[in-house]
């Protein structure tokens, strides 16, 4: 059962998505909505795939379209659109496939199994210039392979993953570190630290401090 996130101009953030598009509703996958503006890329860090809900206002889906591809996050992004708008769709919208809004669940769900099984094929996680090879727990900024730790490449991975999100130390020790580690967050600042000094002076920026927050990735 994969997440699916409906991304739509007539939702509103939790408002059930089936509002705008029945036949995803029928799907036996986890179900979430959210408006599409900003709010869509903070609300993506647990989907698998971004359904976009282009039927009306084209223009509106195109620039959520790029907002996600120009914020680094690589999720699948499949994009309903009625007949009449097959016509825009150009290769700069960054979609990864598009499908009719007169289609039924069946081939919804054939698209996002497609979908799924396309983006895990080369086990790749790439945003802002890093690339993370999950199968061979290698980590590279461009061409430069990073000399990371067994820790500093999960937590790397774990930042990658969720471009843009803000994370307090506490959230990050529970989901890289795990419940069972006793330290404090001291070790997170550490390793932050040490993260930042590998990818060097010129793009360690990519790991941003929020003042009495956290940390987040920004690609």
């Amino acid at each position: 059962m994969a997440s699916l996130l409906v991304v739509s101009n007539e939702l509103t953030a939790g408002a059930r998505p089936e509002v705008v598009l029945p036949a995803v509703a029928l799907l036996a996958h986890d179900l979430r909505s959210a408006p599409a503006d900003t709010t869509a890329l903070t609300e993506s860090a647990k989907a698998d795939v971004i359904v976009i809900d282009g039927r009306n206002e084209l223009a509106n889906a195109r620039m959520i379209c790029r907002l996600f591809i120009s914020s680094g996050i690589t999720l699948p992004l499949l994009l309903v659109v009625t007949e009449g708008g097959l016509a825009a769709i150009t290769g700069d919208w960054g979609v990864s496939d598009l499908i009719l809004d007169k289609a039924g669940p069946a081939e919804f769900d054939a698209r996002i199994r497609l979908l799924l099984s396309s983006n895990d094929s080369d086990g790749l996680i790439q945003a802002g210039g890093i690339v993370i090879d999950e199968a061979a727990y290698s980590a590279r900024l461009g061409e430069q392979p990073l000399d990371l730790t067994y820790t500093e490449f999960e937590l790397l991975k774990y930042l990658v993953l969720h471009p843009g999100r803000v994370f307090s130390r506490e959230h990050l020790l529970a989901d890289v570190w795990g419940y069972d580690y006793f330290g404090g967050t001291r070790t997170v600042d550490v390793h932050i630290r040490r993260l930042r000094a590998k990818l060097g002076s010129e793009h360690e920026s990519l790991i941003g401090t929020v003042r009495n927050v956290g940390y987040r990735f920004s690609p």
